[in-house]
């Protein structure tokens, strides 16, 4: 397996935006104090976010690794609200890191992360999700937006 390969995670393209925003802090960074802790705050709520669907994978006893086979449609906790609560929350992770820094470029990244979330993993695992379980996903796809 390629390092590529062995890369192509949302952990790994979060800590890359992330490392991008940092440098971007090195070049500009105005916002004071009360921007450092709403960022914290979003950065805490995201990963709180994040936890909770971790759980509902847990619980339903599914993988919850990219690129893997699904066992089970996970349609419990944050899943009832967003198709993919925890894309939404690595990109609030970066929204409150960039906003921690200091620095409003940080959050130009949270269109091209959105991107690479959207074309490298959530359409096709949508085409998996559709192949291997079937009605229960379309009708569940039916009922819950993709997003928010």
């Amino acid at each position: 397996m390629s390092l590529r390969a062995r890369l192509d995670y949302p952990p790994a393209w979060l800590l890359a935006f992330m490392a991008g925003a940092w440098a971007l802090a090195g070049v500009w960074a105005p916002l004071g104090p009360p921007w450092a802790w709403i960022g914290a705050a979003l950065a805490a709520v995201s990963v709180a976010v994040a936890v909770w669907a971790m759980l509902a994978f847990r619980r339903a006893g599914t993988t919850i690794v990219p690129h893997r086979e699904p066992s089970a449609l996970v349609a419990t906790g944050p899943y009832r609200y967003s198709r993919n609560p925890i894309y939404l929350a690595d990109l609030g992770l970066l929204a409150g890191w960039s906003l921690w820094l200091g620095t409003p470029l940080g959050l130009v990244l949270l269109w091209p992360f959105w991107t690479v979330l959207d074309r490298r993993f959530v359409r096709p695992e949508e085409s998996v999700l559709a192949r291997d379980l079937g009605k229960p996903y379309l009708d569940w796809k039916a009922r819950v937006r993709r997003w928010v």
